[in-house]
């Protein structure tokens, strides 16, 4: 088989089988579609060592936004698609160049877009008044925050939610399910926005007019969210997913422990809940205060 039918076979099997979404595939696929057209490859000899250092060196001199050249995280991205390739292929038994021979290039610490409780709180009072935009903004940035659900996530809620009950279960990435808390001000906000909907859409969220409405999409939930920001008179950037920064540091900084914020988030590697540590060590604070310096002389 050419190496462009075993890409095929790799992308059905990873949609199929593995459950990733259709957006995953259609990047996996121009990942490595990048690689072999600058590779030439027809075969899966062609999936050489000698071949995959030339691209990479290829990609760390492309431009990347803003004029600079490729991120290292970016990059990864297409190192990352070559080596699940090439497990599948070792799945298969095809004799290929082994996967763990590809290093991804070392990153730095991913910062954190963060905003403060006082912030949040000017941002979810930001919808004023009782029309029905203003419900369902305020029920949308409510639920973000009780929940800790990615925009995608929230996108795909229907109106059959179960107000009744503190929690919810939902579908995240590679088509995992986890359970999320309902907070008393997020089902009051959801409950008020629901009651006011004169439509019969299933989905929880909406966005249009009149007759047109259709199912809320997270770049919708993200042009709001920045309006709300302005709205609220916060300069700094923020986002649905700098929302669920906040929904991760606050639980930390209140006690919750690693692993749990980590099922909350529906994080599959514990590493990446790691990043939230940093900010939320409060008491590494009162062990500096209450140890540090004792010795010396005021």
């Amino acid at each position: 088989m050419t190496v462009q039918e075993l890409k095929q076979e790799f992308l059905e099997y990873i949609e199929i089988t593995k459950g990733r979404s259709v957006k995953t595939v259609e990047n996996y696929d121009r990942y490595l579609s990048r690689f072999i057209t600058f590779a030439k490859a027809k075969s899966v000899d062609d999936v050489s060592e000698e071949k995959i250092r030339e691209f990479r060196l290829w990609l760390n001199r492309q431009s990347g936004t803003g004029g600079d050249s490729m991120k290292r995280r970016t990059q990864n991205y297409y190192l990352i698609a070559l080596r699940a390739f090439l497990k599948f292929l070792a799945r298969r038994g095809i004799k290929a160049m082994p996967p763990e021979r590809i290093e991804l290039a070392k990153v730095p610490e991913r910062s954190l877009d963060l905003i403060t409780s006082a912030e949040l709180d000017r941002l979810m009072r930001a919808p004023k008044g009782n029309d029905l935009k203003a419900l369902r903004d305020r029920a949308i940035m409510e639920l973000l925050f009780s929940t800790g659900l990615r925009v995608s996530e929230l996108c795909a809620l229907d109106t059959d939610l179960d107000l009744s009950r503190d929690e919810l279960s939902v579908r995240g990435k590679g088509e995992k399910v986890r359970v999320v808390f309902l907070s008393p001000p997020a089902k009051s906000a959801v409950r008020t926005y629901l009651k006011e909907r004169k439509d019969m859409e299933e989905a929880l969220f909406v966005d249009g007019r009149a007759k047109k409405l259709h199912r809320i999409i997270p770049r919708d939930v993200q042009r709001m969210i920045k309006a709300r920001a302005v709205q609220a008179g916060i300069t700094k950037k923020v986002t649905p997913h700098v929302i669920r920064h906040s929904f991760a540091t606050d639980l930390l900084e209140n006690g919750a422990d690693l692993r749990s914020v980590q099922a909350l988030l529906g994080h599959a590697n514990i590493a990446t809940t790691q990043v939230y540590t940093h900010v939320t060590d409060k008491h590494l604070h009162d062990i500096h205060k209450a140890f540090h310096g004792k010795r010396r002389k005021e």
